[in-house]
């Protein structure tokens, strides 16, 4: 890595609190009564429930939720043995995937042991604490006995992900390769460039799912494994071939698998002509592969080529699996993880690429869902149903094989549940984020100066979710960007524009501007000094003219005067009365989406149900299917004041206009949140689950709810997103952060994406 990315992961490490996990309590400690039921004397109770059936662990404690990531640190990443303490930020990133991707609790435990008797007994004596364990970064041969003796001794799953994690991603992706090019995995040769922990896994687990054994070569750094090697492993002996070949060209001839768990440029173009027709190859080193796919393409245009980098087709990465794995088994009190939940997840990865997308699956991919083919052989690692696939056939495989200690009864209600975790925290934006990187847009900052602006658009940059064009004077965009450290100026995909010297660009422009607000008591010698003076104007002025695909504007100032800057320059959208703000916070439980938080003081029935249905359709840009709750102080009919009857008439109109939109109304705010509250008062209602999308009375109500949630619950604000506009203009507000600005920046991008298609 570049000394720049360097110091910014020491940054992202090192602040604003060190490492990337923290325990925080998940119930309240704020009156006497709340101790002593936390700890003595309430606490005996749970203690006695749990002696008498240790069952109940799963009930009373975190148990069942908590997986301990433990490693020695003998081999971390490419790294080698670097110990067990500088492996710990490792471990913290792997309880991170788990958090953000399956809503599970994780501790990261770096023990300090390379002999596997004391490495074995320390991990064994820690089962009271955790549901599951997942082994990590342990250096081949001791990682095979390490796990086979911890799972002999443990009544809870033990999986070392290195081996199995990467065994069932590379599994989906054979299956659904093979499935492409016409050929079946009892029949194909396969040969390795690896024979290490992860490709002996890989080779296992397509055995058991039908490859059979002696269409296997194996090589290692030594060559091919042949019969007359001393000292294997029986796992790695069962492969051994009799053969005078000895290294990786010499046993290529007809091969219809390159499996490469190994190291980069070790397949050579040349030898691509001895494979069998319609190759298969997974060239999955990193950060470089064995042979990166254009060298493929060159030579053998009819192989399908896998790797395990994310900028590249068909990326194979462990994190499609082991978070989904893990929840499954958690959630049906699996004492381990066998082969059969493993086969259970391959299987549900590769029906997943198969899948046709839905209309949330389209939006999570960018609007443009991929289609299953040579270039799509395996799901991506934010497709939003994974875990709503994989988790369930963990369960019933868990179950079906006798390894279940709490059998699931209801499936469908299980996946409702498991919803929940789909978009939790920063989840929300993960497929904003693709999405944008999909076909960056011009992105044109009416702040250019502002530190908040420069922070993000370097960001923006280096993450390619779109080309910014700062508006600002360019020596003081330079010069700060210098002494924030930052090096965007130097990045050809960064424009920089100076409304009052850069005539070229704005003098043709101001005219227009001239023509729009002459009307509106702004002669055309004022038009023209504040075309130049107002960056708001001039960035609204350039997406009018097509120079930007999107503009942020705001960030100092009044929110509301720069609205009525951009508000005669872009219309709104044929069709639409009113422009509307929705506003999004990500909570700990989920993400809430609230409308309208700064627009409209008190909305009418008709733009309550406009509101409405504008907010829907953002949430589905989110790759979030809208659950909408109409919120009012009177719940189903209990008032008949007149912000409820409007709330009433809205709901009607709603539900005329779009039939399938999920809502109900109007309710309190509890009963939108809590299924139990709303089943209560009207056990017919139309809406399932927690609703997502709140819409509420008044601008009073909307920005009071928002601001409250903001604080009381720590929560991360998007937005505001301006509702109804033509093209995506979006205003932010002073309290904005950098990170705000990444946000409504991919946002923003991917309206611009949408709004370029014909």
């Amino acid at each position: 890595m570049d000394e720049d990315f360097r110091k910014a992961a020491l940054d992202y490490h090192r602040l604003p609190r060190p490492g990337k996990i923290a325990v925080e309590p998940t119930k309240q400690l704020v009156t006497q009564r709340d101790l002593g039921l936390a700890y003595s004397p309430g606490v005996a109770a749970a203690c006695e429930a749990i002696a008498a059936d240790p069952q109940t662990a799963r009930d009373y404690t975190a148990r069942g939720n908590l997986v301990a990531v433990i490693s020695n640190g003998t081999a971390v990443l490419g790294l080698g043995a670097i110990g067990a303490l500088a492996g710990k930020p490792v471990m913290e990133g792997k309880a991170v995937l788990f958090k953000k991707f399956a809503g599970i609790d994780v501790f990261d435990i770096e023990v300090d042991a390379t002999d596997p008797d004391l490495f074995c007994n320390v991990v064994a004596a820690l089962e009271p604490t955790f549901g599951a364990i997942n082994l990590e970064d342990i250096k081949a041969p001791e990682c095979f006995e390490i796990e086979s003796r911890l799972r002999a001794r443990m009544g809870i799953p033990v999986f070392h992900d290195d081996q199995h994690g990467t065994a069932i991603t590379v599994a989906a992706a054979v299956r659904n390769g093979l499935m492409l090019q016409g050929k079946r995995l009892e029949t194909v040769r396969l040969v390795t460039s690896g024979a290490g922990a992860a490709a002996l896994a890989c080779v296992d687990l397509l055995v058991a799912m039908g490859l059979r054994a002696e269409n296997v070569t194996l090589t290692d750094i030594a060559g091919v494994v042949r019969a007359d090697r001393a000292g294997m492993l029986p796992n790695m002996a069962r492969y051994a071939r009799t053969t005078d070949a000895a290294t990786l060209g010499e046993v290529l001839d007809g091969a219809d698998l390159f499996l490469g768990l190994s190291a980069p440029r070790v397949l050579r173009p040349e030898w691509l002509e001895r494979m069998a027709p319609k190759p298969l190859i997974l060239a999955l080193a990193n950060p470089e592969p064995e042979i990166l796919p254009e060298a493929v393409r060159a030579v053998r245009p009819d192989a399908i080529i896998a790797t395990g980098r994310s900028d590249f087709p068909n990326q194979v990465n462990n994190v499609l699996c082991f978070p989904f794995i893990f929840r499954g088994a958690l959630d049906a009190g699996a004492t381990t993880i066998n082969q059969a939940m493993e086969q259970a997840a391959v299987e549900a990865i590769a029906a997943l690429a198969r899948m046709e997308a839905s209309e949330v699956v389209a939006a999570a991919y960018g609007g443009a869902a991929p289609v299953f083919g040579p270039d799509y052989i395996i799901p991506k690692p934010f497709d939003p149903r994974l875990i709503l696939e994989i988790a369930p056939a963990v369960a019933r495989a868990a179950m079906a094989s006798g390894v279940a200690r709490r059998p699931i009864a209801d499936f469908d209600a299980y996946r409702r549940e498991l919803e929940r975790f789909v978009f939790r925290s920063g989840q929300l934006m993960r497929p904003v984020f693709e999405a944008a990187r999909s076909a960056p847009r011009r992105i044109v900052y009416a702040e250019g100066e502002d530190a908040r602006v420069l922070r993000a658009a370097q960001t923006v940059l280096d993450d390619r979710i779109a080309q910014p064009i700062l508006l600002g004077r360019r020596a003081v965009i330079e010069a700060r960007s210098r002494d924030l450290g930052l090096r965007l100026v130097d990045s050809p995909s960064l424009s920089i524009l100076d409304p009052a010297t850069d005539s070229e660009t704005f003098a043709p422009l101001v005219a227009d501007y001239q023509r729009l607000v002459g009307r509106r008591g702004t002669p055309p010698a004022a038009a023209a000094r504040r075309l130049a003076t107002r960056s708001a104007v001039a960035a609204a002025m350039l997406l009018r003219a097509g120079l930007a695909d999107a503009a942020l504007v705001g960030g100092s100032g009044e929110w509301w005067q720069q609205v009525q800057y951009v508000l005669p320059i872009i219309p709104r959208r044929e069709g639409v009365s009113r422009v509307y703000a929705l506003s999004a916070v990500i909570i700990p439980s989920g993400t809430l989406f609230l409308c309208d938080t700064h627009m409209n003081l008190d909305p009418t029935a008709e733009q309550i149900a406009e509101m409405t249905l504008l907010a829907a359709q953002a949430v589905h840009g989110f790759g979030v299917t809208p659950k909408a709750a109409l919120l009012s102080h009177s719940s189903f009919g209990a008032s008949n004041s007149p912000s409820a009857r409007k709330m009433r008439a809205a709901l009607a109109l709603i539900r005329a206009r779009a039939p399938d939109l999920e809502i109900d109304g109007e309710m309190h705010a509890d009963a939108a949140l809590l299924p139990a509250v709303r089943e209560r008062a009207v056990p017919d209602g139309r809406l399932t689950g927690t609703a997502n999308l709140l819409i509420l009375p008044t601008l009073d109500a909307a920005s009071i709810a928002f601001n409250l949630l903001k604080a009381a619950a720590d929560a991360l604000p998007v937005g505001p997103l301006l509702l109804g506009m033509e093209k995506p203009v979006h205003v932010l507000v002073p309290s904005v952060t950098a990170r705000g600005v990444v946000n409504l920046s991919a946002l923003a991008a991917t309206q611009g994406q949408a709004a370029a298609l014909p």
